[in-house]
């Protein structure tokens, strides 16, 4: 392990990416499943909130109501798959939840963005199924994130 300043051990930080998917669901399981109960590890699981455009909703109103349900159902989410480490033996102080408002950027330049702030030397996702089409027209964030990934190791969960 890495020493800090004061020549302590520091944990290992993995940034888990998650969304409501049942791959993402699977990332999760990875990482409880594989590292749960060992010490040296800490997690924190991160979620985008991504708005359509204002023109998509008929008033101000009804866009900030739907961000308010996205970010409740995100909540949501996310607590349930800290519980899920926490049950698989990681600390509950080492698993951190965060959900970000992306407006511009793409899934995975925000992913590796918060990467590098906080510092995470492993990136955990699960790989979504599309056909060859929808990933010429919409690419695919696991590929995305293995081809930008700077200084830090990729996950991609089957």
């Amino acid at each position: 392990m890495n020493n800090g300043p004061n020549n302590k051990p520091h944990d290992k930080h993995l940034l888990i990416a998650v969304d409501k998917s049942e791959e993402a669901k699977r990332a999760v399981l990875y990482v409880a499943d594989f590292i749960g109960g060992f010490p040296g590890f800490r997690v924190t699981l991160m979620s985008i909130v991504q708005a359509p455009e204002a023109d998509f909703f008929e008033n101000e109103k009804e866009r900030a109501e739907w961000l308010e349900r996205e970010r409740q159902d995100i909540r949501h989410n996310l607590e349930t798959y800290r519980e899920i480490l926490v049950q698989s033996g990681f600390p509950e102080e080492k698993v951190d939840i965060r959900m970000c408002r992306n407006d511009r950027k793409s899934l995975s330049d925000a992913i590796l963005s918060f990467q590098c702030d906080m510092s995470c030397c492993t990136v955990v996702v699960g790989r979504q199924h599309k056909s060859k089409a929808e990933e010429f027209l919409f690419g695919s964030v696991s590929s995305q994130l293995i081809h930008g990934a700077k200084n830090c190791a990729v996950w991609v969960v089957e």
